[in-house]
């Protein structure tokens, strides 16, 4: 066998005298969607501590690192801002309350809760998760939301209701692409244009929908207008 060469023939990789090493700990667990995996895995928070080898053996300590969120199925490591974005299940529970929330705002500010404008509001309840969403059901929620602010139906958007479907979309938006708060926006206008031309009570609610996705004012006013136009 020629020097310096190994069994192989290659040459020999020379070992490495010094280097660094990290001892994790785990510091906590949950669910998260893993963008290694592209779907909701389970992960281990870790902290880290840096260790100087010598010829591979831990020496010196060299200060702490971390910490990481390791998944649990692809073992990669992420930055903790990973945990911010919402796991599949919890996204299309957001998604889900978000568009019952813009329905039935759009249906109290309509003032009539026509059947035409129930139906195509359930309908859209039912496809974004509500499986069993009836127009009876959301009738009576319109109902019992008028009662329980004191609010008349077919008034302006209240502070009340200003609030409630921001808590829903505030959190909802980052996670959304445009054509997506785009969508919900449109699926509101729909339910307000079911039983005629927008009220200015809807035009209200609609525009707070826009403002709480973080669609600007001229995309609202655009979007509006287009929803308007038969397809």
């Amino acid at each position: 066998m020629l020097p310096g060469r190994g069994r192989n023939g290659r040459a020999a990789r020379p070992a490495r005298i010094l280097g660094t090493r990290v001892a994790w700990t785990a510091v906590g667990d949950g669910e998260f969607f893993c963008p290694g995996c592209g779907g909701d895995r389970n992960y281990q928070r870790l902290t880290g501590r840096r260790r100087f080898t010598l010829l591979g053996v831990p020496v010196l300590p060299r200060g702490e690192t971390g910490p990481v969120v390791e998944c649990a199925a692809c073992r990669r490591h992420f930055g903790t801002d990973v945990l911010d974005h919402p796991t599949t299940t919890r996204f299309s529970a957001m998604l889900r309350d978000a568009v019952h929330t813009v329905a039935l705002a759009v249906l109290a500010a309509g003032g009539t809760c026509a059947r035409t404008a129930l139906e195509t509001a359930a309908s859209a309840v039912r496809a974004a998760g509500f499986d069993d969403c009836t127009e009876e059901q959301l009738d009576a929620l319109v109902e019992a939301l008028a009662a329980d602010t004191g609010r008349v139906m077919g008034e302006p958007c209240g502070a009340g209701l200003a609030i409630e479907l921001h808590e829903a979309l505030d959190p909802l938006a980052p996670h959304l692409a445009p054509a997506g708060r785009e969508s919900i926006l449109l699926q509101g206008a729909r339910i307000a244009l079911a039983d005629g031309p927008y009220t200015p009570a809807e035009r209200e609610v609609l525009t707070t929908v826009g403002a709480a996705l973080t669609i600007c004012g001229d995309d609202v006013t655009r979007l509006l207008a287009a929803a308007r136009t038969p397809s």
